[in-house]
């Protein structure tokens, strides 16, 4: 009988572990072990982070003051790194939407963070991407029309000493998908 007990208990420890490596794999984040009610929450607000707490609350199935506690654990540990307006460009004024593809000389860091400071000081630049590849920055810009653009390009990007070679591509639409990234929509994994 102690031998089953034993048995039975070995292998309640190895189920117990393995699904707590699928966990955190599937979160993919060590520190931080997310439940399903977790990647519910951040469904919900990935979708609308305007939401009150007390219907985030209600749609998640849980009382008004655990969902907060849970939220604010979520923001404390960095999963939610913030909460964002999402702006109509057309109504500041931005005319035309493009991607510039910009490659570097040289990859020493102090070029790679001159370059990068660079753009985050440009007013024009929405989102920066470093990236691997052939070029070494995706850049997502934003200005009032084609000229703007182009004065931008040269005057941003090919006079400084640290490019050697820019592309741009014009925007024509742009979506967006508000579904968890990442294994994020698969939390039935994490139960």
């Amino acid at each position: 009988m102690t031998k089953i007990c034993l048995l039975l208990l070995s292998f309640y420890i190895y189920s117990y572990t393995i699904n707590l490596i699928r966990i955190i794999f599937v979160v993919g984040l060590a520190e931080r072990i997310l439940d399903r009610t977790d990647f519910e929450i951040l469904r919900h607000l990935r979708k609308n982070a305007r939401i009150s707490n007390k219907e985030l609350a209600e749609l998640v199935g849980l009382a008004a003051s655990t969902c907060l506690v849970r939220v604010r654990r979520l923001v404390r540990e960095g999963v939610i790194r913030g909460f964002h307006a999402d702006l109509d460009a057309n109504a500041l004024g931005v005319g035309l939407e493009a991607l510039a593809s910009v490659r570097l000389k040289r990859h020493a860091r102090t070029e790679v963070d001159s370059f990068l400071n660079h753009l985050l000081g440009c007013k024009e630049v929405i989102r920066i991407h470093h990236v691997s590849g052939s070029n070494d920055f995706l850049i997502q810009i934003g200005v009032s029309d084609s000229q703007h653009l182009r004065d931008f390009v040269l005057g941003s990007f090919t006079e400084r000493t640290e490019v050697d070679h820019v592309e741009t591509a014009l925007i024509y639409e742009t979506w967006t998908n508000w579904k968890l990234p990442g294994n994020g929509d698969r939390a039935e994994m994490a139960d």
